[in-house]
């Protein structure tokens, strides 16, 4: 992968509409897709959900959504595959945005790369990672990835014209139990009798790095991020918030919300 430049964009707070970090992400594959170079993309939540497409036409997920938000929880349909993730400030959602000028992906390829990166970056508290779905887990897929049966970290994909992302959340500190119990309730208040084929999520099934594994903090596993990626080297982290203006945040916003919240 050629060189990649990275963001991190400043943990947003419940002001802070949940659609602005993945706008955010909109707009820079369409950069990437015209010629910007890789990016890899950090954000973080104070308190906030996101919810997949599928989650989204459950009988009574509109309500759902609106009594979250009435409990003070951010929440928004993302564009990206997957199903309900909680968030907050131990939780780093994780982007690599790449071209795609040939309309070649191979998409198995990059989830082993996000997930082998991932994977590598927990080495120096534990080797005792795998991926591998894990049933009753949230947001379940092919590619978990969880230490001791119990998953910290997803792996989803959007995909553009020009370029894609791969994008992942991982729990470094939070209790599994609490975050799975959150979405739990979510599925309980947006299903209806007649729904089916949604995660039923279980306790025991969730984790965070700083209880599976020891790692101390985000910032000490994004340094090992960064520098699995980037031969051993810190790069320079710039500041996501200062690239686009607001006005092209909000109308992204906007495009996003009318296309996949309506």
């Amino acid at each position: 992968m050629e060189q990649a430049v990275w963001y991190e964009t400043p943990l947003l707070g419940k002001e802070v509409p949940m659609l602005q970090p993945l706008a955010w992400e909109e707009l820079m594959c369409r950069q990437v897709g015209i010629g910007h170079p890789p990016v890899v993309h950090m954000w973080r939540h104070t308190d906030g959900m996101t919810i997949g497409l599928r989650d989204r036409r459950l009988s009574n997920a509109a309500a759902a959504m609106k009594q979250i938000q009435q409990e003070g929880t951010a929440i928004c349909v993302r564009p990206s595959g997957g199903a309900a993730v909680p968030l907050h400030p131990g939780i780093l959602n994780l982007s690599i945005i790449l071209p795609n000028p040939k309309h070649r992906i191979n998409i198995h390829e990059d989830f082993q790369f996000m997930a082998d990166w991932i994977s590598q970056a927990v080495y120096p508290w534990s080797r005792e990672v795998y991926t591998g779905e894990v049933e009753g887990a949230f947001c379940p897929g092919d590619y978990d990835i969880g230490i001791h049966g119990r998953k910290f970290c997803g792996i989803a994909q959007r995909r553009q014209a020009k370029a894609y992302i791969i994008t992942a959340f991982v729990i470094v500190n939070g209790q599994g139990d609490e975050l799975a119990e959150q979405i739990r309730q979510f599925y309980e208040r947006a299903a209806g009798p007649e729904d089916q084929g949604y995660p039923v999520v279980r306790q025991g099934t969730m984790g965070g790095l700083g209880e599976l594994a020891g790692v101390p903090s985000v910032d000490a596993y994004q340094t090992e991020l960064q520098r699995l990626l980037n031969n051993g080297q810190l790069p320079d982290i710039r500041d996501g918030s200062e690239v686009f203006s607001k006005d092209e945040i909000e109308q992204m916003m906007t495009y996003l919300h009318e296309r996949y919240d309506e």
